[in-house]
């Protein structure tokens, strides 16, 4: 190669050189650069609650326990019970419906703590915990998406009902006051399952503490008898069971009553719910 063509391609080097940004005039273009807002709170837990719903969307057997298993208790505990209780499916169907309905939705609430137990083994939370967002929208997020769970079991119970006799004299109106009680309850309740998803260890650990908690709330409650039937002492735990209250009320509101009590205690009790186990729940999700 000749000095000449040497010379032109050191000088063209040093001309790119002079030409191209500095390594601190780019640094000072990115920090000057306007950043995206932050998303609001209400933004960041739908986005997780949208999440929750495309893992069922990808894993539709997570939907059985909304599906199968509502119709399963609707038909098994009304043909069994039905004839005993109340003379015949068909009388026993109008009392059994809204307390089923009650209790199953109960029941389900429990998966939320397993899937927040299954994602912080996977580790997925450590990446959640580094984003810039709202901090207990990833919790509230899988709530929300659980409520869609909670709103299709109670349609397939109230179809599969109706299909059998049931009939709601509080119409369309009744069950839909009944159906968004049960809903915010639940949501409320769910935070239960949410500290102990983050507390425990393993899913199977999270299922065993929940059926544990579960299964006294739900069968030592009105949704399958009157409460006047049982012992005394039976009766004061019976009757100021948060289960109990709820059910009355989804039962009244179908009625077409308007169970102004029932309805206070069930709010009381879910705002109780989410103060308590919602703090908890936040402070052992910024410990972990």
């Amino acid at each position: 190669m000749s000095t000449a063509t040497t010379t032109k391609s050191v000088k063209d080097a040093e001309d790119l050189a002079l030409e191209a940004p500095k390594a601190e005039d780019l640094a000072a273009l990115l920090v000057g650069k306007e950043r995206p807002p932050r998303p609001s709170a209400i933004s960041a837990s739908l986005t997780f609650g949208w999440r929750a719903m495309l893992k069922i969307k990808h894993v539709p057997e997570q939907l059985f326990d909304v599906t199968a298993f509502p119709i399963m208790m609707v038909l098994m505990y009304t043909y069994l019970f039905g004839g005993a209780l109340a003379g015949s499916a068909s009388q026993y169907i109008q009392f059994l419906l809204p307390g089923i309905l009650t209790m199953s939705v109960v029941m389900i609430t429990m998966y939320t703590g397993v899937a927040v137990n299954t994602d912080i083994t996977k580790g997925v939370f450590d990446r959640f915990r580094t984003l810039p967002i709202w901090r207990p929208a990833p919790m509230v997020g899988y709530l929300l998406g659980d409520v869609v769970r909670y709103f299709l079991a109670s349609v397939v119970m109230l179809t599969v009902g109706m299909i059998i006799g049931y009939r709601a004299d509080g119409g369309v109106m009744g069950i839909l006051m009944g159906v968004v009680l049960l809903m915010v309850f639940s949501f409320a309740f769910s935070w239960i399952w949410t500290m102990f998803g983050l507390l425990l260890r393993t899913e199977k650990s999270v299922m065993g503490v929940s059926m544990m908690v579960i299964f006294p709330l739900t069968f030592l409650s009105n949704v399958f008898v009157d409460p006047k039937t049982m012992p005394g002492w039976l009766q004061a735990f019976v009757n100021n069971s948060p289960v109990t209250h709820v059910a009355t009320a989804v039962r009244e509101l179908m009625a077409g009553n308007w169970p102004a009590a029932d309805i206070a205690w069930s709010l009381g009790w879910a705002a109780l719910f989410v103060v308590v186990f919602g703090s908890v729940t936040m402070r052992l999700y910024n410990r972990k």
